[in-house]
């Protein structure tokens, strides 16, 4: 289960609205081993593009050292889909390269009727795909 705060929610999707038509994406780091996500960390999406997204090579290397020098690792690696649903295209799986994050879904496409977005978790381990339950709180 990913327990993330009301704020973070918010950040996470105000920055896939914001960046519409375009993907958004970034990273909430936390503390390395305890699972909280703590730190909002929008990313450029470098390829600018509605249809997949790409951290720019040089902001990662430092998003990673900076993770490093405070101890943090990500705990969730963020995006958004802004045509389809919510859920991880098969790009998004062959990519997903941190076992022990929640990969966060947002769709600022209007898919299942229910509203403008959708948010949803999934773990992503060796090619296997598993949506997960979230529980927004409003602190840890």
């Amino acid at each position: 289960m990913l327990t993330l705060t009301q704020e973070l929610y918010d950040r996470i999707v105000a920055h896939a609205r914001a960046d519409h038509p375009d993907e958004a994406c970034g990273v909430v780091a936390g503390p390395v081993g305890s699972g909280r996500p703590e730190r909002f960390i929008p990313m450029l999406n470098a390829a600018r593009s509605p249809t997949f997204y790409e951290f720019d090579s040089k902001d990662l290397l430092k998003l990673y050292r900076e993770m490093d020098d405070n101890d943090e690792e990500p705990v969730i690696v963020y995006h958004s889909h802004t045509a389809t649903e919510a859920h991880p295209s098969r790009t998004d799986i062959a990519l997903a390269s941190e076992p022990g994050a929640h990969y966060v879904l947002v769709s600022t496409a209007d898919t299942d009727g229910l509203g403008d977005f959708q948010f949803r978790s999934f773990r992503i381990v060796d090619g296997e795909v598993t949506e997960e339950e979230i529980k927004v709180v409003e602190a840890y």
